[in-house]
């Protein structure tokens, strides 16, 4: 994890080179015409980063399928923070749907100051015998939404040189993962996707954090089916390994304050995932497929 970008620019002075940080790294002020949009916002680490940006002033957007969670969401947001909250019922694994978000968000008069690409999901088991159509909808979901909806909205936040995108991307993505092989390559696809645009974007005003949390208490499990040998994989990872939503939020967020190119939530999973970038392939991969083979 590295802290903002490093750019090859003529000596300033010391004022003029902090503030100038500051303007590169630090979440644009809200304001009454501009909103944070954030993905998967019913649940989970979105609703909590919806709240952390709600906190801070921010307006709104809240996208998802599950509209009446929004909408609850919406109003709890309004009544706790006075800030406007919308509820964007979208389906971003239909192509059509991600393409008319940006109209539907133009249309209410609002810019979008921060992108939060939080929506997903995780298939699990072996892949020769997966769901096709399941697997297609992860791709579309996690990658194809996520570039589609980053250059929608990333071109107008560079012509104000003010603005951040939050990429949730996971620890799933520093490594080949079997036994959900696809979930692991999308997140890995996430994760170099945003530290490129990162330094990309070094000098603009704008700035891209990605988030990689290891596992998170969320309803994720509910649909993922990972396993660990015989068991559910939740029982199986060690609680000090978790954080709650909360706590993945509030890393995240903390992060795109202060321009982060990658946040990794809690000691431990930062700790072992830093340990394991010295392990190769060759070792770590025989390792996992045999503990997330399904007995």
């Amino acid at each position: 994890m590295l802290n903002g970008c490093r750019c090859h620019r003529s000596p300033l002075s010391a004022r003029a080179a902090t503030l100038l940080a500051e303007r590169e790294v630090s979440l644009p002020d809200p304001t009454p015409d501009t909103a944070a949009l954030v993905t998967g916002a019913s649940s989970g680490i979105g609703a909590a980063i919806a709240r952390e940006l709600a906190q801070r002033g921010h307006g709104v957007l809240l996208v998802a399928r599950r509209r009446d969670r929004l909408r609850a969401l919406a109003r709890r947001l309004e009544a706790d923070h006075g800030v406007r909250a919308e509820a964007l019922s979208c389906d971003l694994g239909r192509p059509a749907s991600w393409r008319r978000l940006a109209e539907r968000v133009a249309a209410l008069g609002t810019e979008v100051s921060v992108l939060v690409n939080n929506a997903g999901f995780a298939t699990g088991g072996p892949f020769h015998e997966s769901d096709l159509e399941r697997e297609l909808a992860q791709v579309r979901v996690l990658v194809e939404a996520v570039v589609a909806l980053t250059r929608a909205f990333l071109p107008g936040m560079v012509a104000r040189g003010s603005g951040a995108v939050l990429n949730v991307a996971s620890t799933a993505g520093m490594q080949p993962l079997p036994y959900s092989a696809g979930y692991a390559a999308a997140k890995a696809y996430v994760l170099s996707f945003s530290e490129a645009l990162h330094q990309e974007l070094c000098g603009t005003g704008v700035t891209v954090t990605a988030l990689a949390p290891g596992p998170v208490e969320t309803e994720f499990w509910d649909t993922a089916g990972w396993r660990v040998g015989g068991g559910a994989f939740e029982s199986a990872v060690p609680r000090p390994a978790w954080v709650t939503a909360e706590e993945a939020a509030q890393a995240a967020v903390r992060g795109l304050e202060s321009g982060r190119r990658v946040v990794v939530p809690g000691l431990p999973i930062r700790a072992g995932m830093l340990a394991a970038r010295y392990v190769p392939n060759a070792v770590k991969l025989p390792a996992i497929e045999w503990a997330m083979r399904r007995r």
